[in-house]
């Protein structure tokens, strides 16, 4: 009896990963459209970064000039093989939505003082280039370079129409008035867009646009431990349907069917999986040709990356 509950322990384990196999079931047909980050971006070393941490301060020597959230990076981003486009978003003080990562501007800018206490004139007026240094502050190769640069939300979305947008929502208050934006958009146009963020903010969105594609980390956690606890069937939760996930390699060896069939399925559901680069805390991206040996043969997800031009030729 023992030999028999053995045998037929082992006959359903096997069934359970045939089933799930990637290599068996999922497509893999690479060329993975690329996510560029804040369009084309200079990158930093993120050994030892914290949340407080003024990453313009440690640079790699710079090897073009683009500003990170500048119309000038993003139409780079594109024209070097970009598919979707991630970009920051903030509330300022007279209500415009501005494009901006840092809540505080004395890091990257000649400002002071956080963006939400300041109008836009005043914003607009900054040099986004002065604080870069990629020498401890020796030099500022990109000071005056970023003058008058700081666009927002509605000049993106009008210079890039019909392209698909990411936005990163910084501050979980100002979830409504992301979606009061959105909902000024038509249905097709918000079609192509996507937001995420903090918990509240992303709920917000979800609750007054309807059908507005979301991602927070209480959304993606809700989607992968539902699925983890129902992949193994083949069917998808409903917690997984239409969202974004953004996922760390590491994470994906746990998941039922990754990598190829775990996107297959997702995809099905109208969900976007984005591989991200490093372990996950961090906006870490593929932004070398080297760093692409930590993504999945054959993979077929999206790509995060700062470096567009650099990854593009070599996926």
């Amino acid at each position: 009896m023992k030999r028999k509950l053995l045998i037929a322990v082992v006959v359903l384990v096997l069934a359970l990963f045939t089933a799930n196999s990637s290599w068996l079931w999922g497509s893999a047909e690479g060329n993975p459209p690329l996510l560029a980050h804040r369009g084309i971006a200079q990158t930093y070393p993120l050994d030892g970064v914290q949340n407080d941490t003024c990453t313009a301060t440690r640079i790699h020597p710079p090897d073009h000039a683009y500003l990170e959230n500048t119309l000038d990076s993003m139409r780079a981003s594109w024209a070097a093989g970009a598919d979707m486009l991630e970009f920051d978003v903030q509330v300022s003080a007279d209500g415009r939505l501005v494009v901006f990562h840092d809540n505080t501007l004395e890091c990257r800018t000649n400002g002071s003082g956080l963006v939400k206490d300041h109008p836009f004139d005043y914003l607009r007026g900054l040099d986004l280039g002065y604080g870069y240094t990629a020498d401890g502050g020796a030099t500022f190769p990109l000071r005056g370079t970023g003058v008058g640069l700081m666009p927002t939300v509605e000049e993106v979305v009008a210079a890039f129409p019909g392209r698909e947008l990411l936005l990163d929502v910084k501050n979980d208050a100002e979830g409504d008035a992301v979606a009061a934006y959105l909902t000024t958009l038509p249905a097709e146009r918000r079609a192509t867009m996507a937001a995420y963020g903090g918990d509240t903010a992303m709920e917000v969105i979800r609750g007054e646009v309807p059908g507005f594609r979301v991602a927070s980390r209480a959304i993606m956690k809700d989607c992968m431990v539902s699925y983890l606890a129902t992949g193994w069937t083949g069917l998808v939760p409903g917690a997984c349907e239409h969202i974004e996930l953004h996922l760390p390699a590491r994470y994906g060896r746990w998941l039922w069917g990754w990598p190829h069939l775990f996107v297959d399925r997702m995809t099905a559901v109208d969900t976007r999986v984005v591989l991200v680069a490093g372990d996950g805390p961090w906006s870490e991206g593929f932004d070398s040709a080297d760093s692409l040996d930590g993504v999945p043969e054959g993979w077929s997800g999206w790509l995060w990356t700062n470096r567009t031009d650099v990854v593009a030729p070599h996926v």
